[in-house]
């Protein structure tokens, strides 16, 4: 038993090394099978039924947010001020890696080449992060957390937050000359998206609105009395 999980663990290296070097496309079982050092490239059908899934399975063993999201039902329940930034940490840390950066890019100009090497993509790594966070918002507008909304936005905007910080690693340096730690960008990205969504009758801003509301009373006492 422990020969074969280490074997399966040796074929998911050699893979995620080859997928990070040629690509989906130029990746094939064979490449795979030399790199991993078996003697055969049927015995990884042993363990996984084609390379569609060998790919699913590296990504869901490499990537650090797929590997967060692996057990969505432990997170729904987590306040969204501990949950997204932990996601969101996952998510950044992947492009940290030089042989994830690698895979990404060659991804990213395969899948704009062709069209099922973008659907296996999304369906690998964008389908389930997007899935599990609409998920985790219509937990959370359940709970109270967050006010009713769109969940289907909320999950795009979020993420749609992050990419910034990402391209800086992937393809634009110069959006990294400000020195923005990914903690920093994180902390207040997460504190705009929650307050976005905020609840109306949070307890938070009824204390805004009792404060601006003494304001305006005192302004009120002060011009009668200057009167």
């Amino acid at each position: 038993m422990a020969e074969e999980l280490d074997r399966r663990e040796q074929i998911l290296h050699a893979a995620f090394e080859e997928f990070s070097e040629k690509g989906f496309k130029g990746a094939t079982i064979k490449s795979i099978a030399g790199a991993a050092g078996l003697q055969s490239p049927a015995l990884i059908y042993w363990y996984f039924p084609d390379k569609e899934a060998l790919f699913r399975e590296v990504l869901g063993n490499r990537i650090p947010v797929l590997r967060a999201v692996r057990d969505p039902a432990s997170l729904l329940d987590q306040p969204p001020e501990q949950v997204l930034p932990m996601i969101a940490g996952r998510y950044l840390s992947t492009f940290d890696n030089p042989a994830a950066q690698r895979m990404v890019r060659l991804m990213m100009g395969e899948a704009m080449r062709r069209p099922e090497i973008a659907e296996i993509f999304g369906n690998a790594v964008i389908k389930r992060v997007l899935g599990f966070l609409k998920s985790y918002m219509a937990r959370q507008v359940e709970l109270g957390r967050l006010r009713p909304h769109d969940v289907r936005a909320s999950a795009r905007a979020f993420m749609g937050m992050l990419l910034p910080q990402a391209g800086g690693k992937l393809f634009f340096p110069v959006i990294r000359e400000d020195g923005l730690t990914d903690e920093e960008h994180i902390e207040t990205a997460t504190r705009i998206f929650l307050e976005g969504l905020r609840p109306e009758d949070d307890g938070l801003v009824e204390t805004e609105k009792e404060a601006r509301h003494e304001g305006d009373d005192g302004g009120e006492g002060s011009s009668t009395s200057g009167g």
